[in-house]
């Protein structure tokens, strides 16, 4: 083998990768397509942008429509009371959301349990995730936020944060349910025997090997319905409860004037926004651990 020197002063050995004249030209073609489709894009995106806005300034009803919806005035004093009412959508998505994951896996768990005496167990839970999923979250709290402090139940909250919060965990445990009833489904049979021809007891391989290949290949979807979550919880303001959304609806009943809905509508996008981003970040991810090999 025959050393040489290159050009920093260091050994180099006659087997050194060195692309070829092609190889190191294509790159170069890459490099200039892909600089060029990234100026179209953004001259793309510049026009188009620019339509709109000559679009929206010049209709007839702009100058009303800016008054009405894009008032500086009433943007500055709902900007703080919106993000003070923020702060309970937050708590919301974080209690909510840790009872959404326990409960739809406990559902989820119900309906994939083997053996005819568990068949009233997986019946009800079928029936648990069919209603809720077809029932509309709307209608759901005012049922549960409404509907329970009529009932004038002795030892029964009727706090509206407390009773939205029921209302948001029934509807959304349906649907992370069959999230998590999916994953386990996926996990191929053959995992669970080989877990069973190693002594472990059903409930042993349901915990240890079913239940982690599962959650694993559900975390995007999970994710989604987090974020849905988090942006209803602004619904819980129907019954009174001061989030983001009712301290804009107080300040719009006083002024008549819409901008702090608009408000809070940025400030919702501005807290889904790391969300979104943040899962499809993990579902990048894990599409490319699947492509390696390296989960399954």
């Amino acid at each position: 083998m025959t050393l040489t020197k290159d050009e920093s002063g260091q050994e180099d050995t006659g087997d050194s990768y060195r692309p070829s004249q092609r190889r190191i030209e294509r790159e170069r073609l890459k490099r200039t397509r892909a600089r060029r489709a990234t100026a179209i894009a953004a001259v793309s995106t510049l026009v188009t942008a620019v339509v709109l806005y000559l679009v929206v300034v010049n209709a007839p009803g702009w100058p009303r429509t800016k008054e009405t919806f894009f008032n500086g005035q009433y943007a500055r004093e709902a900007f703080p009371k919106v993000l003070e009412g923020l702060w309970l959508n937050v708590r919301l998505l974080l209690i909510c959301g840790v009872a959404v994951l326990v409960l739809g896996m406990l559902i989820a768990i119900a309906r994939t349990l083997r053996g005819p005496v568990f068949y009233p167990l997986r019946v009800l839970a079928a029936a648990y995730t069919d209603f809720f999923r077809g029932l509309p979250l709307i209608i759901n709290l005012m049922i549960v936020v409404l509907g329970v402090p009529a009932l004038r139940l002795q030892g029964v909250t009727v706090d509206p944060v407390l009773l939205g919060g029921t209302a948001l965990t029934l509807t959304y445990s349906a649907y992370v349910a069959e999230v998590f009833r999916a994953g386990i489904e996926s996990v191929h049979p053959s995992q669970r025997a080989a877990a069973r021809s190693l002594g472990l007891s059903n409930r042993q391989a349901l915990r240890h090997v079913v239940l982690p290949q599962a959650v694993r290949r559900q975390v995007p979807p999970l994710l989604n319905d987090l974020v849905s979550l988090q942006k209803d919880t602004g619904l819980v303001s129907i019954g009174g409860a001061i989030d983001a959304v009712r301290a804009a609806d107080i300040i719009v009943g006083r002024s008549l004037n819409y901008t702090p809905y608009i408000v809070a509508g940025l400030v919702f996008v501005a807290l889904t926004i790391p969300m979104t981003r943040f899962t499809d970040w993990v579902t990048a991810r894990m599409d490319r651990q699947r492509a390696q090999g390296g989960t399954t």
